[in-house]
């Protein structure tokens, strides 16, 4: 059994998608609908930055989309493989949901572009720059991690926004909040804490307004129930019903996103080779959470034509 992975928020730097785009003329079709759908020159920004632009988080998750679904239509339109007959699940990191869901057929790749846009924007409008704060804590599990947001607290927001891996957990909240978190990170256990370079506290109850934006957003979208079951971030189970998905999508702007779980369960459920679609990032995490699977991560033309090749 086999699972499609696609990566979320961290994935993008600028030139990503152009020497893909000179190979492909699918790839240039999802650019160029991507652009179109948005209004706005994205895949120039993808290739030629500026960093400090792309980095945006209005731009980046559409960006990271575009990039991975490009991927994709060359590997079933070009490669003809069948997402169908390739893969039993699909999964994606946060903003990597939409990908995942787009991929799988529930949404047209032009309605992904604007529902992730406007997460973007409403992410970050949620919270004044500032305000809040992430940070990944390192050689620390879930259970710590709570032990350690709990004890920082201190009457403000401060959660569990990623279970990543055994070993990499992500919490999110009000500045003051992550700050005190680092200091009492090492001395509680945890090997070592790092603030992260992010504008705003994704998946935290801060988020709120964001996901309030995108309540409004999702329940004037159609939703098609997806070609495969997706695993959701924020139960970590198989779900292909469109009201759910709905309501998940929603849930997931201020929940934390189980990706651990989610693995071990594909895993579980029989998942032997999981396969991450324009990143390199969610591979090194599917790994320390099942060492015994096969992980592949499909950037390049020669990554595409490599995997046909072993599906066909």
């Amino acid at each position: 059994m086999r699972a499609f992975l696609f990566p979320g928020q961290g994935s993008q730097s600028v030139g990503m998608g152009a020497a893909l785009s000179e190979a492909s003329r699918a790839a240039r079709d999802v650019f160029e609908a991507v652009d179109e759908a948005l209004g706005q020159n994205l895949f120039r920004l993808m290739r030629e930055g500026p960093e400090d632009q792309l980095k945006l988080t209005e731009n980046a998750q559409p960006a990271i989309m575009a990039h991975a679904l490009a991927v994709f239509a060359v590997l079933t339109r070009e490669g003809g493989v069948s997402l169908e007959k390739a893969a039993q699940f699909v999964a994606g990191h946060s903003l990597g949901e939409y990908s995942a869901l787009c991929a799988a057929g529930s949404f047209d790749l032009a309605t992904t572009a604007k529902l992730l846009k406007l997460r973007g924007q409403a992410m970050q409008a949620a919270v004044p720059v500032g305000l809040g704060a992430m940070a990944a804590l390192l050689g620390a599990d879930v259970k710590l991690a709570r032990k350690i947001a709990e004890a920082a607290a201190h009457g403000e927001v401060c959660t569990v926004a990623n279970d990543n891996d055994p070993s990499q957990v992500v919490i999110s909240g009000h500045t003051g909040a992550i700050e005190r978190a680092i200091e009492l990170a090492k001395e509680m256990g945890a090997k070592r804490a790092l603030l992260l370079p992010v504008s705003a506290p994704f998946h935290c109850p801060l988020m709120q307004p964001a996901a309030d934006a995108m309540a409004d957003a999702l329940g004037r979208t159609e939703i098609a129930a997806p070609l495969v079951p997706l695993y959701a971030n924020v139960t970590a189970a198989p779900v292909a019903d469109p009201d759910i998905i709905r309501g998940q999508l929603v849930e997931q702007v201020t929940g934390m996103v189980r990706w651990r779980e989610s693995v071990a369960n594909m895993a579980a459920a029989g998942v032997e080779e999981f396969v991450e679609l324009g990143g390199k990032v969610l591979g090194p995490m599917v790994k320390r959470i099942a060492p015994e699977v096969k992980v592949t991560s499909v950037l390049t033309i020669d990554d595409i034509e490599a995997l046909a090749k072993e599906i066909a």
